[in-house]
């Protein structure tokens, strides 16, 4: 255990230096190995690792997911979801905070982009709350709570990464995210009517929308319900696998895209496959290194000492839940959500299986939490992204806004965790 310890802090060492996780896990991992059994097995080890993983099926939906956002942004929808929200909730008190937590539903339902929903709103979302006088602080803090509603609402890459590491059945994960997923909006919306009942001035009505541009809006938007309603209903009524449901989310992507003028020059399709390429091997090197650094925590032993204290302890199987939990919410002031999934939930495994835990059920827990962790200081991966996009709003400001939202994650957590079907109800019905 002991070396694994040491594994485990010269990797925060090299994270807090500024190295990306990706390369640290992977030289941690390489250079763990390599002191256990030898250069040449941890060269062949990870060598082989690598080569296995790129070459997975199950890999494949990630891009495809990703190229189906990509599309989505670019058919530049994010602004009629956002019209669409506010020409029922805007004339209410704060009423653009909430348009911005529905839109934000939306577009993450579609993208499954926690940082590309965050950014993209940021542009729509602003403007129009700055122009009615929103308080900073709620503004940004709605913007970035909302983009954390994209690893809960499927299709969700987190999910993905999630059953892929924990072998769970990912259509089956995709179903376990709806109803947490509405949960977390209705709470959001809950924390934004909290927000301005306590400072009306924080959020002031909106004027009334035009009739004509409040239809245009609505209209525009059922072809992105359709797709989302396409892809999970195919998963559900297993009409098609996961990955089969990829291919076809980012074939109707492009259809929308191509059908409201996007798309339609080869610079277009280049830089959409481009940016979709980037990002997945951003993702890659993340996976690839936390996956050879798990073969090095393996070798040394700790996920089976755990099992030993575990057992020793006495711990019930929501009782190691909720300790995966805290050191998850500790994770996630340091890392990114996925790199949180891919350190932690191997480690884990062995207790929780030994514990006849759902795994199912424990997966949205993690994704609740790593949830969580995208707007907690210091980090905080979706504050600083609405930062980066609005430079003259102060990073305290938008870490005060929110904190409503983590009280509202808090009790999401605290409802799935006491009433288990809220996640399992829906993937036990599938056929």
């Amino acid at each position: 255990m002991s070396t694994a310890l040491i594994g485990f802090g010269v990797l925060l060492l090299l994270c807090f230096f500024g190295f990306r996780v990706g390369f640290a896990t992977l030289f941690v991992g390489l250079v763990g190995f390599a002191i256990q059994r030898g250069v040449s097995p941890a060269l062949s080890m990870t060598g082989q690792q690598i080569m296995d993983d790129a070459m997975a099926y199950n890999l494949s939906v990630i891009p495809l997911f990703i190229l189906m956002g990509v599309f989505i942004y670019r058919a530049d929808i994010s602004r009629d979801l956002y019209t669409a929200a506010y020409s029922a909730l805007g004339q209410m008190r704060g009423g653009l905070a909430l348009s911005t937590v529905v839109a934000c539903a939306g577009f993450s339902a579609v993208s499954g982009s926690s940082v590309a929903t965050a950014a993209t709103m940021t542009r729509v979302a602003m403007p129009p709350m700055r122009q009615y006088k929103y308080h900073d602080s709620l503004s940004a803090g709605t913007i970035a709570a909302g983009g954390t509603l994209g690893i809960m609402i499927p299709p969700s890459v987190p999910l993905v990464i999630y059953g892929i590491v924990a072998e769970q059945d990912i259509g089956k994960l995709f179903m376990a995210g709806v109803l947490p997923g509405i949960l977390l909006v209705l709470l959001f919306l809950g924390a934004v009517a909290v927000v301005v009942r306590l400072d009306p001035k924080a959020g002031p009505a909106g004027e009334p929308l035009d009739k004509d541009e409040a239809r245009r809006a609505r209209r525009a938007v059922w072809p992105v319900l359709c797709l989302f309603i396409l892809v999970l209903g195919g998963i559900y009524g297993k009409i098609f696998t996961p990955t089969e449901a990829s291919g076809i989310g980012a074939v109707g992507a492009a259809a929308i895209a191509f059908s409201r003028g996007h798309l339609r020059s080869f610079a277009e399709w280049r830089a959409s496959l481009v940016e979709a390429t980037r990002t997945t091997a951003t993702l890659f090197i993340v996976i690839f290194g936390a996956l050879v650094f798990a073969q090095f925590i393996n070798l040394s032993g700790l996920p089976y000492d755990l099992v030993d204290i575990v057992d020793d302890m006495e711990l019930s199987g929501p009782q190691i839940v909720l300790f995966v939990a805290f050191i998850a919410i500790l994770m996630g002031m340091i890392f990114e959500s996925i790199g949180i999934l891919l350190l932690l939930v191997p480690v884990f495994l062995p207790s929780l299986f030994a514990a006849n835990v759902d795994m199912i059920w424990f997966g949205i827990i993690v994704v609740l939490v790593t949830e969580i962790g995208l707007i907690t200081p210091p980090i905080g991966m979706n504050v600083f992204v609405v930062r980066s996009v609005m430079p003259d709003i102060r990073l305290g400001h938008i870490f005060r806004g929110v904190t409503s939202f983590i009280v509202a994650d808090l009790i999401a957590l605290l409802l799935v965790f006491l009433i288990p079907s809220i996640a399992i109800l829906l993937p036990s019905l599938m056929r």
